[in-house]
């Protein structure tokens, strides 16, 4: 079955849907969503340290955007502006990235991969590797969520809980980060932030609890990602965005719904 490309696609991507609907829900609940679009731009810059010093991808990506994550983490408890400056970093690092990526002549011809994500040329590498990776950050996951929820509904009652909300949103940072690294081969850098944000959106109007819009969200990421390259088998549109259009249907629908 492995040797079967769009079957080693629709794995990668599910074992980003897994992931993207728990963490995903934190975003939305936590209002994240440009600190996500900042962490999934500096992507773009990890690639290019990953191309010019020959480590993998990954790891270049994920050591970048935990940077970037643990940055603005520190700048959210200062008090800085936030809107603004995130708005300078997601932009400043995915044209830095760009920029970088320009020197290293290999990667010019691999840098819609890059910004759309290749699914469909996922090895079973980078299948292990998406699998073990959002394997962790479930288990991180479920293992401080009463911390990380109680933190993300009232930073107040989180501290007279005794709950450090600097710890959890560092957690949180570190886990996107992750994501982020592992999202890159299936939906790009650019849309990274769409698959963490669009599912969890669609399934809060369908939900009366936390876990359940979790739930939600998971199996909405999972049918956008199935939906989505089936698309792209039989349109012949490119994966990564087909994905993220699934996803934002079901969102239409998810309000429709809800309306009515």
């Amino acid at each position: 079955m492995l040797d079967d490309f769009f079957m080693r696609a629709m794995l990668a991507g599910l074992g980003i849907a897994a992931v993207a609907g728990p963490l995903g829900s934190f975003v939305v609940w936590r209002r994240m969503a440009y600190f996500g679009d900042a962490t999934a731009h500096a992507a773009m810059l990890g690639v290019a340290v990953s191309l010019a010093f020959q480590i993998s991808i990954y790891a270049g990506t994920t050591l970048v955007a935990a940077a970037m994550a643990v940055t603005i983490s520190g700048l959210v408890t200062r008090g800085q502006s936030m809107d603004t400056m995130l708005g300078v970093l997601s932009h400043s690092a995915l044209a830095i990235g760009l920029v970088a990526i320009s020197f290293v002549p290999q990667a010019r011809s691999d840098l819609s991969a890059y910004l759309f994500g290749d699914i469909l040329a996922v090895g079973r590498g980078d299948l292990a590797l998406i699998w073990a990776g959002a394997a962790g950050v479930l288990a991180l996951l479920a293992w401080r969520w009463q911390r990380l929820l109680t933190a993300s509904l009232n930073e107040e009652l989180a501290m007279a809980a005794g709950i450090d909300p600097r710890v959890e949103r560092l957690v949180l940072s570190i886990a996107l980060a992750v994501v982020v690294a592992l999202s890159i081969r299936v939906v790009g850098s650019l849309l990274i932030s769409a698959m963490l944000i669009v599912p969890a959106a669609a399934a809060r109007g369908l939900s009366r609890s936390p876990e359940r819009m979790v739930g939600n969200a998971v199996l909405i990421a999972a049918l956008a990602v199935m939906g989505g390259l089936t698309a792209s088998l039989y349109l012949d549109t490119p994966a990564g965005p087909s994905i993220i259009t699934a996803a934002a249907a079901f969102f239409a629908f998810s309000q429709v719904f809800r309306r009515a």
